[in-house]
């Protein structure tokens, strides 16, 4: 028994493709007598012609990948794009170093461990960009004798 028109109809009417129409094995002689687009339409509410769902795209891979990548996965070289700039900006290193070094200092002046007017000149310095850390700032602190012992 041949189906095409009835097969090509219903792809029609169903806007999908041919591959995605089948046909009820039981009532292949109710289909054969459908030659138009409404005879279609009622054997697919009826239920002798069936249209198989559309295949999405599988999302499994992509939730593998984001699952390595929450664990710390993808970062090597071969992963990278774009600058060391623009995986960590020169500014931002900036903010945090600065921050970390005005804290120390504010610390350090509301201890009394150095006075007021140390703090300003060390201040400014750290400002300029005198000191590499806050490692660098209270090892520049020691060497010259400013930390003093609390009163």
């Amino acid at each position: 028994m041949k189906l095409n028109v009835q097969k090509r109809l219903a792809a029609s009417v169903a806007k999908r493709s041919r591959k995605k129409v089948s046909f009820d094995t039981e009532r292949l002689s109710d289909i054969k007598e459908s030659i138009t687009k409404a005879d279609i339409k009622g054997l697919i509410r009826s239920g002798a012609i069936k249209i198989l769902p559309l295949r999405g795209i599988s999302r499994g891979r992509a939730r593998h990948t984001q699952h390595q990548k929450r664990h710390g996965k993808r970062r090597s070289h071969g992963s990278r794009k774009g600058t060391a700039n623009t995986r960590n900006p020169k500014k931002r290193e900036w903010i945090y170093r600065i921050r970390a070094q005005r804290d120390v200092l504010k610390t350090l002046r509301d201890h009394s461990y150095i006075t007021p007017q140390i703090y300003q000149q060390v201040y400014m310095k750290a400002k300029g960009g005198f000191f590499r850390s806050v490692r660098h700032l209270k090892l520049y602190l020691q060497e010259r004798e400013l930390i003093q012992a609390r009163k």
